[in-house]
């Protein structure tokens, strides 16, 4: 009988506990032994470890979060951290490891492969910025969650005649800006990706006023050069020529929260199946995603190694819809 634990680790993602779920009742299905590894790396390295079984998923599948848990763990940084959890995963007889999370996430579990334990990664990050899938969990709700602020945003903008810059997730990845500007008809998008002159933001700003708008919308990814606070001390500069008051709104960790949408649910149960048959074939060392609607699985080699690019066709069409 086949042991596999499962954990989850960095930022925490709408869906994670539709992939536990997953993960856990599709592993019990074929027979096997499931453990809950509590709170990430740390939690591995420490031995914090349980037997898990499938009512202990039950009624997760809608809940935000994980309730595995998940922290930071600078030991596991280190190879004596990792061969401590792999320590703790053989004195339990386990004999392989689930890991769902993002680009951080990843990179641990592929030195776990590294070192000869056998591991699966589920792709699971709001920023959709990790490569070997196109998709990953979390991104559809915290999209929604941030068109929905954009959207409320022009309500009240319209009433006092303002410009709302609306900060959205993204250290390094522009995805969340992109889409989110696109689809709620932002008059300019602020991207890590793509340099970008404030003095061309403030012309846009004038123009839409001169036209006669009632608001105007910025969307601008955390990690632009220039993101809302940086962009709101230009404008105190330049305020004259606007025309518009300027606001802005940074949006920050709520979207990360709040019940998953039925994309993220249905395709996190797709990632945990992935996941247990990628096991029940002895296919270990790989991310579990999405590409042109299959279940896939990319060896995590590839997946650290590679950086994910966002599409400028994307970009292109939002500079010609703003």
């Amino acid at each position: 009988m086949k042991r596999v634990a499962v954990l989850t680790s960095g930022g925490d993602a709408p869906g994670m506990n539709a992939a536990i779920r997953s993960v856990v009742r599709c592993g019990i299905a074929k027979g096997w032994m499931m453990y809950g590894v509590k709170n990430g790396y740390s939690g591995l390295i420490s031995g914090n470890i349980r037997e898990i079984g499938t009512r202990d998923v039950g009624g997760i599948l809608q809940i935000g979060g994980t309730i595995l848990g998940s922290a930071r763990c600078e030991e596991f940084k280190t190879e004596e951290g990792r061969l401590k959890g792999i320590r703790a995963l053989r004195q339990l007889g386990i004999d392989a490891l689930v890991v769902i999370g993002g680009n951080g996430s990843q990179t641990g579990n592929y030195y776990l492969h590294t070192l000869g334990f056998p591991v699966v990664g589920v792709a699971s990050t709001i920023d959709n910025d990790l490569y070997g899938t196109e998709m990953a969990i979390g991104v559809d709700t915290a999209l929604n969650i941030a068109l929905e602020a954009i959207d409320r945003l022009k309500t009240t903008a319209s009433s006092h005649q303002r410009a709302f810059l609306v900060e959205v997730m993204g250290r390094d990845c522009g995805y969340l800006a992109l889409m989110a500007g696109i689809a709620g008809g932002a008059e300019y998008i602020l991207l890590p990706e793509v340099e970008t002159d404030p003095e061309e933001v403030a012309e846009t700003l004038r123009l839409a006023y001169e036209h006669g708008k009632e608001h105007a919308i910025i969307v601008v990814a955390e990690g632009a050069k220039y993101n809302a606070s940086a962009l709101v001390k230009y404008f105190e500069q330049h305020k004259d020529r606007l025309g518009f008051k300027i606001r802005e709104t940074i949006l920050g960790h709520v979207q990360r929260g709040g019940e998953p949408s039925a994309y993220d649910r249905i395709l996190a149960s797709k990632f945990g199946y992935g996941a247990i048959e990628a096991i029940d074939r002895g296919d270990f060392g790989v991310l579990v995603g999405q590409n042109k609607d299959e279940i896939t699985t990319v060896p995590l080699e590839e997946v650290v190694s590679h950086k994910k690019e966002i599409s400028m066709e994307l970009v292109k069409l939002a500079r010609i819809l703003d």
